[in-house]
């Protein structure tokens, strides 16, 4: 059964949704389903876990190296940086 659901959200937001929607060619209620149905795919992450995600990025970019974990490639790029 579905029901109808009242968001407020910024403008700003509603116009991306309606941008993702026509380019993924899902409806906005469609596109906010799968983000409980599917919520491995879409984790909210907290600021500090995206800034994580873009330093281990960084790292693994720049020492060419992607078979060290995320402990060793900070130590990695610490003990270069400060070498």
């Amino acid at each position: 059964m579905k029901t109808k659901l009242t968001l407020t959200v910024r403008k700003s937001i509603i116009t991306l949704a309606k941008k993702h929607s026509r380019s993924s060619g899902k409806s906005i209620s469609r596109l906010f389903e799968e983000m409980f149905e599917e919520p491995e795919l879409h984790n909210i992450k907290s600021e500090q876990q995206r800034a994580a995600d873009r330093l281990l990025k960084l790292l693994e970019s720049s020492t060419g190296v992607r078979s060290l974990n995320d402990k060793a490639l900070l130590k990695k790029h610490i003990n270069r940086k400060y070498a």
